[in-house]
């Protein structure tokens, strides 16, 4: 007795369909998505006070200043954790892939260059009589931020809006959607409680 002839289907090769990313890579990516969003908005702002003569605007400036600490120490934190288990070899970050190229190569100095320029920026606020090296310092760290975050910002134009909105208003569940809110949003608490600090310091423009 003769078997049935196979057919092309039963010849073809099994081929599986790419699984949905991990629970945790979906979920640090929409809280990097968030925590860019904010920044974005809180630096936009900061740089509005410098058009607008930060000399007038110093109270301002000094505040949305410290504000942006506690969320850029949780953007670093996600970015730092996603690196960490890339590089460590987690098959689920493994299989994410990483940024492009340019994005991991300007990711050191984004980092560098933003501790630089909120530390600088406080020295120049608060150091009285202020040194000129700490006011050329901060100046000069704003401009090589300026140009490694402008390549960062670009480089996830695409992705971070729909990535920081999923939680909020859109997109599919994942666990962990209230946690992630409670994080952004206790984080602007902390930063806006910064702010008010600095209200009572004596500014030296």
């Amino acid at each position: 007795m003769t078997s049935p002839r196979a057919t092309d289907a039963d010849r073809a090769p099994v081929v599986e369909a790419p699984s949905d990313p991990d629970v945790r890579v979906l979920a640090n990516e929409r809280l990097t998505g968030s925590f860019g969003v904010v920044l974005f908005v809180l630096f936009a702002a900061e740089g509005l006070t410098i058009l607008l003569q930060v000399r007038s605007t110093l109270p301002t400036h000094v505040f949305i200043g410290m504000l942006l600490i506690p969320p850029v120490v949780m953007k670093m934190a996600t970015t730092g954790y996603r690196f960490t288990r890339y590089y460590l070899g987690d098959p689920a970050f493994v299989d994410r892939g990483p940024p492009m190229w340019i994005l991991r190569l300007a990711a050191p100095f984004v980092v560098v260059t933003s501790v630089a320029v909120l530390a600088t920026g406080i020295a120049d606020t608060v150091v009285h009589p202020r040194p000129q090296c700490v006011d050329l310092s901060h100046k000069a760290s704003f401009v090589l931020w300026f140009g490694f975050m402008t390549i960062h910002v670009l480089g996830h134009a695409r992705e971070t809006p729909a990535l920081a909105s999923a939680d909020w208003w859109k997109g599919r569940y994942v666990a962990g959607r209230g946690r992630r809110i409670a994080i952004v949003a206790t984080t602007l608490v902390l930063g806006v409680g910064l702010g008010i600090w600095s209200t009572t310091w004596n500014l030296h423009p």
